[in-house]
């Protein structure tokens, strides 16, 4: 088996794969990555039995064949050379592999292919086409907020409801929620409800390629397939959680802020709030929020003030800064509207101007206020 590549492009191939190998696993053969030579084509795949990554790029001068290699050892030792050719000998007996460049030389050993895990054919029932931005910016939206209790499967990915309508995407911890729907997305006559685990989605930003994808799907896997790369995962087969029934429809009083601001106060303010509980204070009146927050612990406290549109009732309601500094950050408006409706009440959280079909939402989930 022999083939050639530039350095600079293995090492992007590589970059893209070894994210889904598992530091360390029960079956060791995850910790390589499988190297597939074929008609001047190496596909290197990598899996963690959940997930796949596959990526395609041409190299000159092959001779077929297949073998796995040390995910980190080739990976390290590639990002570490400059741009160069680098020359592939590998024996598939002995599964010795040695790579020549201009200065070097460098000799490791792999494991037979056959050990690794075989990567089933994809059959997907439904293909959805995508601009690679609008499916990066729905996945950017929600992640965050997907929740990482292992006693509650559904909520550890994205919830992604297609209808002839629009494309949704849903995620909560149980302590706050992000919907977005998007009426861009030509899901034609598809009407069905995935849920694709947190780390799946976390990788297509590092994945993702051109300008359009597809995404594929079928009773048990999704697949995104982007230029020169593909991506597999299972699907979270449980029932996810009513999300529609948290979200109050009467929250009447509306407070508008530039999200900037608000964003730049809770951060300087919660850093004097309790490290526990990191509860902040919003106080509103007339044209004016008051954020503070304090730590009785070690006697400190902070207030600020920023100007605001609100008409309603005065209120004062406690929040979780880092929750409230995560929900701004992923909206991307500079006016946001609270909806608020009594202190112990869930606080909803959208842009003043929405992007054209696009439906944004988040919701918080106050906590109680010290006295």
């Amino acid at each position: 088996m022999k083939f050639s590549v530039r350095s600079t492009d293995l090492q992007k191939a590589l970059a893209k794969t070894v994210s889904v190998v598992p530091s360390r696993s029960t079956l060791p053969i995850l910790e390589n990555l499988l190297f597939d030579v074929h008609a001047n084509t190496l596909k290197v795949t990598a899996t963690d039995l959940e997930i796949s990554v596959s990526v395609s790029l041409e190299v000159q001068g092959s001779q077929n064949g297949t073998i796995a290699i040390p995910a980190k050892r080739i990976f390290d030792t590639v990002r570490a050379l400059p741009d160069t050719n680098i020359a592939f000998t590998i024996d598939v007996e002995s599964n010795k592999i040695r790579m020549k460049t201009d200065n070097g030389e460098y000799t490791l050993t792999g494991e037979s292919s056959e050990e690794f895990p075989s990567i089933p054919e994809f059959k997907g029932e439904s293909e959805i086409p995508f601009e690679v931005s609008v499916l990066q910016k729905l996945i950017g939206t929600t992640l965050f907020a997907v929740s990482a209790d292992e006693l509650r499967p559904a909520m550890m990915g994205v919830l992604i409801q297609f209808s002839k309508n629009d494309v949704r995407t849903v995620a909560t911890d149980g302590h706050r929620l992000v919907r977005v729907s998007n009426k861009n997305i030509a899901s034609g006559k598809l009407s069905k409800d995935i849920i694709i685990p947190a780390k799946a989605l976390s990788l297509i930003d590092k994945i993702a390629a051109g300008t359009d994808t597809k995404v594929a799907i079928s009773a048990t896997h999704v697949m995104f397939k982007f230029e020169g790369t593909s991506l597999i995962s299972r699907l979270i087969e449980e029932k996810y959680p009513n999300y529609e029934s948290v979200i109050p429809l009467d929250n009447e009083k509306k407070l508008v802020v530039n999200k900037h601001e608000m964003l730049q106060s809770v951060r300087r303010v919660s850093l004097y709030s309790n490290s526990t509980t990191h509860q902040i204070r919003l106080s509103v009146g007339s044209d004016q929020l008051k954020i503070t927050a304090e730590d009785q612990d070690f006697g400190s406290e902070a207030k600020e003030k920023i100007s605001c549109d609100y008409s309603s009732d005065d209120m004062e309601i406690g929040f979780n800064s880092g929750y409230v500094v995560d929900v701004l950050s992923h909206l991307d408006a500079d006016e946001v509207e609270f909806k608020l409706s009594s202190p112990n009440r869930a606080a909803i959280i959208s842009p003043v101007t929405q992007k054209e079909g696009e439906d944004v939402l988040m919701l918080i989930m106050p906590v109680r206020l010290n006295n």
